[in-house]
């Protein structure tokens, strides 16, 4: 759900207007369930700083409309209220004195015992991971010896929205209005659960289908203050010959713009000279003759063992002794279970007798590609193409890519997304390595095939139309890889966004 909020944002719905639907129909819903008998109760509700606690604050608003006495205790320091609409909720009952009982407890021994009818839990949100902490811990536990009626938020907080395990502890809630859609965890935990409604808050089905900033920003991880080189992945882009050696350095420059450690390109000595010369943060591999061949393999070999993924196919030709290599390459990968990015020339080479691939993979063929290896013809319906892209991702057990005016993402379990960044001006050579070079990036840094497909498609194509929204007169690969940092400052930062034109 963090994704399609924030892909929301991007389509022009805030995350206050969903805060707000959350605070009014949540409300509605309490008031429909509540234990009968007690016509006026006393309402307590128990925030966190994150967004589900500005939830709350706008459901204590809600609630004290409709007439309930309420009471909103902040686990935490109001400073510490950071999101800026659960910032703007929290001013509001900040405002709200002669309706509204007030506090913020910042130590779980400030917690006084709850006295209320009916407990409001929106302390913890679906990003927790890890054990419970103070003074949160405290509150869970304060939650769970009260004996009024608890509804949990979204989701009950302490519990894993992946697998129903507690982080040690969680709120054990008599109702829990899960917001937009059912998370998995919820249906594998009946005893924190209690009974589960499912409430629809207006994230556009938009948010879902396509690609946006969300899908990049909840994969940006800051770094810890104790990280190492290669902790954040090491790459290794194989590629390149006589005629073509901008490809692999192009990609290998994005894979470094992503955040990869340690970036690695292979080439043949010439090609690996020239690209060199691209760049110093790239370490270049030598390898005998001016195009793969199976004389690089046991150098090769030295390299695929310590890598974090491999980027396959940029510029590397097809001549008949790369074909060979290109195959034993692919095994090795598998054999080592390497994620691998198939692209350009080894896409090609793969297409000649595809197989189903034994090792995490994401291949970015365009629309002459594509037939190539799916053995089929695009068609001018977008549908049909997302369920030709889909058929071809569950063949090859793998996550397709896709390349055309509105990008196809799909994977081996049936997820499919488009993206519809980008523009004219970037059908020019490069631009396909940088993408592969992206989500080898994210490969390496041990984000899922799929996932990282559909954050590298649009951050490539965003960082094109922010180049246009410059009034760039023409977009080159080298300057386009220049762009991708403010590309990502745009996802992690929020808006404004460059206008989405498809």
């Amino acid at each position: 759900m963090q994704v399609a909020e924030l892909n929301s944002e991007y389509l022009g719905v805030t995350n206050f207007q969903l805060m707000e639907a959350v605070g009014a129909k949540a409300a509605s819903e309490i008031i429909a369930r509540m234990p009968k008998g007690k016509p006026n109760p006393k309402v307590h509700v128990f925030s966190g700083p994150g967004k589900n606690g500005g939830d709350g604050f706008s459901i204590a608003r809600h609630l004290t409309s409709m007439g309930l006495r309420v009471k909103v205790t902040l686990v935490s320091r109001t400073a510490e209220v950071n999101d800026y609409a659960a910032r703007q909720q929290l001013t509001a009952i900040l405002q709200m004195k002669e309706s509204v009982e007030f506090e913020a407890a910042h130590d779980s021994s400030q917690l006084k015992a709850i006295e209320a009818e009916l407990i409001v839990d929106s302390l913890l949100g679906t990003g927790v991971k890890g054990p419970l902490r103070e003074p949160l811990l405290g509150a869970v536990r304060a939650l769970n010896k009260s004996r009024g009626f608890k509804v949990a938020v979204d989701i009950p907080s302490g519990l894993d929205t992946d697998t129903g395990e507690p982080h040690g502890d969680a709120v054990k809630a008599d109702l829990t209005i899960c917001l937009h859609k059912t998370k998995k965890g919820l249906l594998e935990a009946k005893q924190y659960v209690g009974t589960l409604v499912v409430l629809p808050i207006g994230i556009p089905l938009e948010a879902e289908l396509f690609t946006g900033p969300g899908d990049f920003k909840v994969l940006w991880k800051p770094r810890p203050d104790e990280s190492r080189k290669g902790d954040f992945g090491r790459l290794l882009v194989i590629g390149g010959s006589e005629n073509f050696t901008g490809a692999p350095a192009f990609a290998a420059l994005a894979a470094t713009k992503i955040g990869t450690d340690l970036v690695y390109v292979a080439a043949p000595q010439k090609t690996a000279e020239i690209i060199t010369s691209y760049s110093p943060d790239l370490i270049s591999i030598k390898l005998p003759g001016e195009h793969l061949s199976p004389r690089a393999l046991p150098e090769l070999s030295r390299w695929t063992s310590n890598m974090d993924a491999i980027v396959l196919g940029p510029g590397i030709g097809i001549h008949d002794e790369t074909a060979d290599s290109v195959w034993k390459l692919i095994s090795e990968a598998e054999s080592l279970k390497k994620p691998l990015v198939l692209d350009a020339d080894a896409l090609k080479v793969f297409g000649r007798r595809r197989r189903k691939l034994r090792t995490p993979c994401i291949i970015t063929p365009h629309a002459g590609e594509f037939a190539a290896v799916a053995q089929r013809k695009l068609s001018s319906e977008i549908e049909l193409n997302k369920e030709a892209a889909a058929q071809l991702a569950k063949e090859l057990g793998s996550t397709v890519v896709l390349k055309g005016h509105v990008d196809i993402i799909a994977n081996a379990d049936g997820r499919v997304r488009l993206n519809r960044t980008g523009n004219p001006y970037m059908t020019v050579g490069g631009t396909g390595d940088i993408l592969s070079g992206l989500a080898g990036g994210l490969l390496a840094q041990h984000v899922e095939p799929f996932r990282a497909g559909c954050a590298a498609v649009f951050l490539n194509g965003l960082a094109g139309d922010i180049m246009i929204s410059e009034k760039v007169p023409t977009i080159t690969p080298s300057a386009l890889v220049d762009y991708l940092p403010k590309a990502m400052r745009y996802c992690i930062e929020g808006p404004p966004y460059p206008a989405i034109s498809k």
